[in-house]
């Protein structure tokens, strides 16, 4: 027999759920913004998790900014080379799928995504405005040559190095890194959306990273609504109009069950 205040969580999950299904029904213009832990179902740990996050054991300063990457591109590359191969086999979970289906079926206006791991598109979500940039492709930063991600491996010198093929300069993964500016386009058309959203479903972010981070703020100061559902807290807990707390995937698989 299921003990009882287990049957009691599970009401008060299936509520939200539906309570969510209801604002985004209701809802002109929904907006996803997604970070890493929509992610985590697929295997990708994300960043600042105890014991499993990305950054527990490796001080990002020094693999992951942008003056190793032209000081050391070596080290730069022995940290990314492997993220690459992890992130290359990775696939969709319910939660992308979710999104995909919630934009094809019209309740959706576009995902805005701090992931680099492309697997919104790889779940058929179309409008995705990527403001870290994404491991699709990699360019020379000296003669602009720009490469898919299949063909980076083939760029490997001995010393392990992806270099230009045509100037043998270092390649840079198309991601912002730490001390690079988030690409103009990409926040341009993040805050378009923020500030036409009269939903916003902020989904696996701790929303603590800027100017990312401010986004939720610019939905909320042009009159619309914030529905938050990631397990870590955030700043704008206590502004949400609705906060669901359990694993992403299963999540937002309940909300698209329940709008039918």
């Amino acid at each position: 027999m299921i003990p009882r205040v287990s049957a009691r969580v599970d009401e008060r999950e299936m509520t939200g759920t539906a309570r969510l299904a209801e604002l985004i029904r209701e809802s002109r213009c929904t907006v996803a913004l997604t970070g890493a832990g929509v992610s985590v179902p697929s295997g990708i740990p994300d960043f600042r998790t105890p014991e499993t996050g990305l950054w527990e054991n490796v001080d990002p300063m020094e693999v992951a900014h942008i003056d190793v990457f032209e000081r050391d591109p070596q080290r730069f590359w022995s940290y990314y080379r492997p993220r690459f191969h992890s992130l290359g086999e990775k696939r969709p979970n319910r939660a992308h799928e979710a999104l995909a289906e919630l934009e094809r079926r019209g309740l959706l206006e576009g995902v805005i995504t701090q992931n680099i791991d492309r697997l919104h598109r790889a779940a058929g979500s179309r409008n995705v405005v990527e403001v870290h940039g994404s491991i699709e492709t990699s360019t020379c930063r000296s003669c602009g040559a720009s490469y898919a991600i299949e063909q980076v491996e083939g760029l490997f010198d001995e010393e392990g190095v992806a270099v230009c093929a045509a100037c043998q300069d270092a390649v840079k993964p198309d991601v912002v890194l730490f001390g690079e500016m988030l690409p103009a386009e990409a926040m341009r058309a993040a805050q378009e959306l923020a500030e036409r959203a009269e939903l916003m479903l902020c989904v696996g972010s701790s929303l603590v990273v800027h100017p990312v981070a401010g986004l939720p703020g610019l939905t909320l100061a042009t009159g619309g609504s914030l529905a938050i559902v990631t397990k870590s807290t955030t700043p704008y807990d206590g502004e949400a109009a609705l906060r669901l707390a359990g694993e992403v995937d299963e999540e937002l698989g309940a909300v698209l069950a329940a709008l039918g």
